[in-house]
């Protein structure tokens, strides 16, 4: 499987992005999702996890209320809804995927199967 981020860009403290990531060679129901989020420096940090069928969803303290993660399987494609955005939240923000279920809340524990290639979000104040 192959897993592509789009999306990022440059947007002002206050303002919305919608980051997708798409997955080829590979059936994406079959995989437990998530978003993860490095800044150069620092360890890469866990931002959201959606389970197979989307019913469950987990996120990071520090985005909870503002990020929304969704799956459209029939699309093959997971997206993170960024809304109220912060200068902090500015980072390159990766996608990544374990295959069959996983339990949400303990996602960032999972080690992952497959990993997208990150896409920049600046945030400016």
């Amino acid at each position: 499987v192959q897993l592509q981020a789009y999306g990022g860009g440059l947007v002002q403290a206050g303002g919305s992005l919608r980051l997708s990531c798409v997955a080829s060679g590979g059936t994406l129901s079959r995989y437990c999702m998530g978003w993860f989020r490095q800044v150069p420096g620092k360890e890469r940090e866990f931002v959201a996890a959606i389970s197979l069928s989307g019913g469950f969803t987990s996120y990071a303290d520090s985005v909870k209320g503002r990020f929304t993660i969704s799956r459209d399987n029939a699309k093959n494609t997971m997206y993170l809804r960024m809304d109220s955005l912060k200068p902090e939240d500015t980072a390159v923000y990766y996608c990544a995927a374990v295959k069959d279920n996983c339990v949400t809340y303990n996602y960032a524990t999972y080690e992952q199967d497959y990993w997208g290639q990150g896409t920049q979000v600046t945030v400016s104040s």
